[in-house]
């Protein structure tokens, strides 16, 4: 599976992140074929080599006609003299002839950044409209970046935390706090950090196309690395103003950061447990375990265990104290653990589609193991003892993944 790693150590904008895609061996001309596809005129794109602190880098930018050299003959919906609402963009990319997954997420991302935007503005998604220099340069950034990894062939995209800067930052709406409101919201479960650097590292579409695409959000995963590519921002900075991407192949292990939440119980109705582990699932826990103990006074207790990445901690912290009779959460130091790269697909069976886990083992080797709740179900509509269910679906998925 080929996959994609940002680095956001200095941050990411919707600029950077083409950038450093264009820099990994996306070829300019094949973007501009694809940007085609869209009925959006009036720019021309343009990639261009810049050093950062000693690092060449790619630094690409969208230029705009200026209006009175423009053509006043426009394709349906651009709206060149005006604002472009969230149904403006959405009209536009339906009637492109982009691919239909890109159109897709390229659909997905504006949507998530209208809600963000209504949300802060206290405003409706449809009265949500995006000025036309920043609308042309985010459908641009947008369209272009998942036309780019489309092109390059990556199935899965993964990103580092997200320096976000600090300080202020002028806007239509005034001086902002960095990072900017909307940024913040788009940003939200997602593992953050600022060095200190006075700057807006992480701008509102570089936050919508990362948090949309990004599988997690973490240490680079296992991988085999082919290319790498470095996006320049306009920035001179402390520390060089780059977004670095790493493209290759998953390994058959990857690692993620993981800590440990524990606590003793001795006083707590046995019936509450599966709620509260269905809570903490619900909250982001990877895995929730009891084991039985003997407490002072010989009394019978257990050990709640929650596996639970750091930026999900505090919430499954909170569903321990509100659930159970605790008093205390004892939480590890943070942990690498190796895990195998795993995929959900959905296999045809005589009884209908049914969900079965795909496991890459080491050697290349794929594992199919069916999902225990499709089992049930169809053993349960049925009248199959589930067993029967699960070697056959079993069968079909090994029989389709060769």
């Amino acid at each position: 599976m080929k996959i994609a790693y940002f680095d956001c150590f200095a941050g990411a904008s919707g600029d950077m992140i083409l950038g450093s895609l264009l820099d990994a061996g996306l070829e300019l001309e094949a973007l501009k074929t694809e940007l085609s596809k869209i009925p959006v005129h009036g720019y021309s794109i343009h990639g261009r080599k810049r050093v950062k602190k000693g690092i060449t880098a790619t630094k690409f930018d969208v230029e705009l006609v200026h209006p009175e050299k423009e053509s006043h003959a426009h394709a349906e919906g651009d709206h060149s003299h005006g604002h472009r609402h969230l149904a403006d963009i959405l009209h536009i990319l339906e009637h492109s002839t982009l691919d239909g997954d890109v159109k897709k997420k390229s659909a997905l991302i504006f949507t998530r950044l209208a809600e963000a935007e209504a949300k802060i503005h206290g405003k409706s998604i449809q009265e949500i409209h995006f000025h036309e220099v920043g609308a042309v340069d985010a459908i641009v950034d947008i369209v272009g970046s998942v036309s780019a990894l489309n092109l390059l062939g990556i199935e899965k995209v993964y990103a580092s935390r997200i320096n976000t800067g600090t300080g202020t930052v002028e806007c239509a709406h005034g001086t902002l706090p960095v990072p900017a409101p909307a940024t913040l919201e788009l940003l939200k479960g997602v593992p953050v950090y600022s060095s200190g650097i006075e700057a807006e590292l992480i701008t509102p579409t570089g936050a919508a196309i990362l948090t949309t695409l990004a599988e997690t959000f973490g240490p680079m995963p296992g991988m085999s690395v082919d290319r790498i590519g470095y996006g320049a921002g306009f920035r001179d900075l402390p520390v060089a103003n780059v977004l670095r991407v790493s493209i290759g192949l998953a390994g058959s292990a990857n690692e993620d950061v993981v800590q440990l939440l524990e606590t003793n119980i001795d006083d707590m109705n046995p019936q509450f447990y599966e709620h509260v582990m269905d809570s903490l699932f619900s909250a982001g826990a990877r895995d929730v375990f009891l084991h039985p103990i003997i407490m002072k006074k010989s009394r019978p207790g257990i050990v709640l265990s929650v596996i639970v990445e750091p930026d999900r901690l505090q919430a499954c912290t909170d569903i321990l104290f509100r659930e159970t009779t605790t008093l205390g959460v004892r939480i590890s130091d943070v942990k690498k653990r190796q895990i195998l790269s795993r995929e959900i697909r959905s296999v045809d069976t005589p009884w209908g589609p049914a969900r079965v886990k795909i496991r890459h083992t080491a050697g290349g080797r794929q594992e199919a193991v069916p999902e225990y709740d499709d089992c049930r179900r169809i053993a349960r509509e049925k009248g199959i003892p589930i067993r029967e269910v699960y070697d056959a679906i079993k069968r079909q998925a090994e029989h389709q993944i060769g």
